[in-house]
């Protein structure tokens, strides 16, 4: 091999690198099987052969059924964290932050089938009393807690009203998204754009400072 061939070779994946993307591939694959199968449908079978692996690799990087969704879970919250950070959110007074938030959210829930498959995970959980019920409480105690931050910093600078329960209210915003994130899996032609519009115009009605 040449000098300049070497120049231009593609970089080698270090072993880290190389795991990263399995593990993203075998998530991505979970997500789409139980996002147009059903929370059933995500065996490590199947999801090490849609992602190109085998079931042993699968069952190796997750363990168990609930490891694998612990592993979705957190991955949804690293894109959730990434989407908040591109809204730069500290320089948003409070309420334009929470409704930045909602509307981010819901436009990622109609692009993204991995944010779908949250949901229907979350249905099969409770349906089959899976231990990942303590995993989806503990991911929503962590949303009800950023959307918290987010009301006792609107109260601070004057767009939130005062006397509103911060913990309250922002457990109140999250159960909106709930419900709009289910009725859209139980009615797929459910016009999420109008009823996005309609959740900002409601939270901003309820959550903003009274004149």
């Amino acid at each position: 091999m040449s000098l300049e061939t070497e120049k231009h070779a593609p970089a080698r994946r270090t072993q880290a690198e190389r795991r990263a993307q399995s593990d993203r591939s075998l998530l991505l694959a979970a997500a789409e099987l139980i996002a147009e199968e059903g929370f059933q449908a995500a065996t490590f079978e199947k999801v090490g052969t849609r992602a190109g692996y085998s079931r042993g690799l699968a069952s190796q990087r997750f363990g168990s059924k609930e490891g694998l969704i612990e592993a979705l879970i957190d991955h949804l919250h690293e894109r959730s964290d990434e989407l908040a950070a591109g809204l730069h959110l500290e320089d948003l007074p409070g309420l334009d932050a929470i409704l930045a938030s909602v509307d981010v959210y819901l436009r990622n829930f109609e692009a993204e089938q991995a944010v779908r498959s949250y949901f229907v995970a979350m249905a099969g959980s409770v349906a089959t009393l899976s231990r990942s019920r303590t995993d989806f409480a503990a991911s929503h105690q962590r949303a009800k807690e950023r959307f918290q931050a987010l009301i006792e910093k609107g109260q601070k600078d004057g767009t939130v009203a005062l006397d509103l329960v911060a913990e309250t209210s922002a457990l109140m915003v999250g159960s909106l998204l709930l419900g709009i994130s289910t009725q859209c899996l139980i009615d797929p032609t459910t016009d999420l754009p109008s009823v996005r519009e309609a959740a900002l115009t409601t939270l901003r009605r309820s959550l903003g400072a009274r004149k």
